[in-house]
């Protein structure tokens, strides 16, 4: 299967790209080649930034698109218009898009809203409403052809946030 990685190899892309790899998938970065741009020799590169560099993605398509650093609504618009030709986009979104968590979420649960925030800049009040925007963009292009993956938490080998250890450090002490 062809597969093309938005973003690269630092922490869920590197998990992404030692699976796609182990299965033997033919992989390609799509990204600004500044973070670990020496690992993975073996992978096609594709050098622009999401943000308004799409050029070398121009006239190619992939059987899957992994989206893992999508954040903003139009820049993922710009992303899922130029990919339109690909097979699923899968982006990885967040729970954090549900907007009522005194109750347990479904797939059905409603959405954060952004509201009167501004739609260009992430921060911790604006997380979950902008990555909904940015599923809703997904959706719209790829209608059935679009997997939205929400998850909790994402911890593990090479990452970078200290999100997880810190609790099991804290319990020690």
């Amino acid at each position: 299967m062809k597969l093309l990685l938005l973003g690269g190899p630092r922490f869920l892309g590197r998990a992404l790209t030692d699976a796609a790899l182990a299965q033997g998938h033919e992989l390609t970065f799509f990204n600004r080649g500044r973070t670990n741009a020496d690992f993975y020799p073996e992978v096609e590169r594709l050098v622009g930034d999401r943000a308004g560099d799409l050029a070398t993605l121009t006239g190619r398509s992939w059987d899957a698109v992994l989206d893992t650093c999508g954040y903003l609504p139009s820049v993922v618009r710009k992303s899922v218009e130029a990919l339109a030709g690909s097979g699923l986009y899968c982006f990885v979104s967040s729970v954090s898009v549900y907007a009522d968590f005194s109750v347990p979420a479904n797939e059905e649960s409603p959405v954060a809203e952004l509201g009167e925030l501004p739609d260009d800049e992430v921060t911790g009040e604006s997380y979950g409403a902008l990555k909904a925007l940015c599923e809703a963009e997904v959706r719209e292009t790829f209608g059935e052809r679009a997997l939205v993956v929400r998850p909790g938490l994402i911890v593990g080998p090479h990452d970078p946030t200290g999100r997880f250890t810190y609790w099991p450090h804290r319990v020690a002490r």
